[in-house]
């Protein structure tokens, strides 16, 4: 199999998180029917008994050696260890990489119909009342965010704060950990692949970003883009195919010695119609003596 251009994969790559990236701006919803979600969200938790947010996100405002190293991960791994992996795997594992970055883009896309569909507030932008601490607005002091997410200082009207469900934090956590445990050749690089989304959950949650439900959506986003990447690659095929036979077709015309019917040009010539095609008339004639 033909390894990827580079170039082009930085394009399309780019092409996917710019769409991405403004499809979030776009998707901000009204705030007090995001605000409805999150609330709905905690209460259900509540009733299940898995709103593990609280004791998390106590236990990281409590403990600066805790929350702060926490606020730089989710700040900033989301955003480096991804694209890491991504050039790991096109160097590395070339013929696995196609499928891979078709999962991740595929995955990438749902979750912004996610976004669209149920705009959701995070913990940390609740009343205070439910409890929830924002540890990224308690310890902006030392690093580069401000008081709205990871977006930083005086940036944060470029992100929507209300994207919160699915967790694709934890998505494309999951996805960098199947990466390495699948196609990772060292016992490291396979712990790396379990422990990373584990830390993602717990990181996501004990600073008030996104509710469990949050990143147990996350991990279904990434399974449905799991089970539409095989339909999103023979798309692609076939889409690419029409294009390449039509461009295929288009050069043979042009390289074709052909320029009408019975007309041809023959080497040296360079005006259309200076020598015609030889006819049967032309072959029954007698040659000059």
């Amino acid at each position: 199999m033909r390894r990827p251009r580079w170039w082009a994969e930085l394009v399309l790559i780019g092409a996917v998180y710019a769409a991405y990236s403004c499809g979030r701006l776009l998707a901000r919803g009204d705030v007090d029917t995001a605000v409805a979600h999150g609330l709905a969200i905690l209460r259900f938790e509540q009733v299940l008994g898995i709103d593990a947010e609280h004791p998390l996100n106590r236990l990281f405002t409590a403990t600066p050696a805790l929350g702060i190293p926490a606020d730089f991960a989710y700040a900033s791994l989301h955003y480096l260890v991804t694209p890491a992996v991504l050039v790991w795997l096109f160097r590395r594992r070339p013929a696995r990489y196609r499928a891979a970055r078709t999962w991740l883009m595929v995955s990438t896309l749902l979750g912004l119909i996610g976004f669209t569909l149920l705009p959701t507030c995070p913990p940390r932008l609740l009343d205070p009342a439910h409890g929830f601490v924002d540890t990224m607005a308690r310890f902006s002091a030392y690093g580069w965010w401000g008081g709205e997410a990871s977006a930083p200082r005086g940036m944060g009207a470029l992100t929507n704060q209300y994207a919160a469900m699915p967790s694709l934090h934890v998505g494309w956590a999951l996805w960098c950990g199947v990466m390495l445990w699948r196609y990772g050749r060292t016992p490291l690089l396979r712990a790396l692949g379990v422990g990373y989304p584990l830390l993602t959950v717990l990181v996501v949650m004990g600073t008030a970003n996104h509710y469990f439900l949050d990143a147990v959506a996350g991990a279904a986003v990434m399974g449905a883009g799991l089970l539409l990447t095989p339909y999103a690659m023979r798309l692609a095929d076939r889409v690419t195919g029409r294009v390449t036979g039509r461009a295929i077709g288009a050069e043979s015309a042009r390289n074709s010695p052909l320029v009408s019917g019975g007309w041809e040009t023959s080497a040296g010539e360079r005006i259309p119609r200076q020598r015609s095609a030889p006819t049967a008339a032309d072959d029954s004639r007698p040659s000059a003596r």
